[in-house]
């Protein structure tokens, strides 16, 4: 039984002492794939580009985080998505949440990324808090689907779920989906075509029910994993199974690298 944790942060500003203790205990528990989202400056993306070159069982994405939108011209990534260890375009998307970068900006660097994963042909990684309708809004105006890519951290309803499937994304159910209020997450986890789900930990953030409070890490995809399997009432070797081949086919995994 293995597992595809879609959206982890390994780099040194989420994890001072290292990736390698981490990557150890998720091998051991059953993680057998790991996509190192290259968000928050060039550092980042470049940390996350070499520990997938590193490790055959890595892969990179490197994107501007909405929080980091107002840097957008700072950060300049064009050179990094030609490397066929960046599997993806992101994270990237819209925060209304925090709003720490201004809206209007979000919505341009937003933008901006989605034709750049339409020009590479790299599926994209969307970030949306706050801001179901004008994700959506930008997602289907500005041709998302020619690229494709996933809803992280799913956190929205049945309804946001169906356009995004609608434009070919896939939903990826965090340890969110654990959490006893999530009452809707859990119903989208439950009917979501089988082919379009992923799990991610979002580590170092959101540790899934029973570990929630603790620092999150990449073994955890495991409980997110097993608990979507109960809610879908499969067999967790079948959804480990079928997430991790989702994965590959989401993220364009070269077959020789699966």
């Amino acid at each position: 039984m293995t597992w595809f944790d879609t959206h982890c942060h390994l780099d040194s500003e989420h994890n001072p002492d290292g990736p390698t203790a981490l990557l150890e205990r998720a091998r051991a528990a059953g993680v057998s794939a790991f996509l190192c989202v290259g968000v928050g400056g060039r550092a980042q993306a470049e940390q996350a580009l070499a520990l997938a070159e590193q490790h055959p069982d890595v892969f990179a994405s490197a994107g501007v985080h909405p929080h980091d939108a107002a840097r957008d011209g700072e950060l300049d990534f064009a050179d990094l998505f030609q490397h066929p260890r960046v599997l993806a375009v992101g994270e990237v998307g819209l925060d209304y949440h925090y709003d720490h970068s201004p809206r209007a900006i979000q919505a341009e660097v937003f933008r901006r990324y989605i034709a750049t994963a339409r020009a590479v042909q790299k599926p994209l990684i969307i970030h949306t808090r706050s801001a179901p309708e004008e994700t959506l809004a930008i997602l289907e105006s500005e041709g998302a689907r020619d690229a494709g890519g996933v809803i992280h951290c799913f956190s929205e309803d049945r309804a946001f779920a169906s356009r995004a499937l609608e434009l070919g994304f896939y939903l990826s159910f965090s340890g969110i989906v654990t959490f006893k209020t999530a009452r809707a997450i859990q119903d989208v986890a439950t009917w979501a075509p089988a082919d379009r789900i992923l799990v991610e930990t979002d580590s170092p953030y959101l540790a899934p029910v029973p570990l929630r409070g603790k620092r999150c890490e990449p073994a955890f995809v495991v409980h997110t994993g097993k608990y979507v399997a109960n809610l879908r009432s499969v067999d967790d070797a079948h959804f480990a199974a079928l997430t991790t081949e989702n994965a590959q086919k989401c993220f364009r995994v070269p077959l020789a690298a699966s």
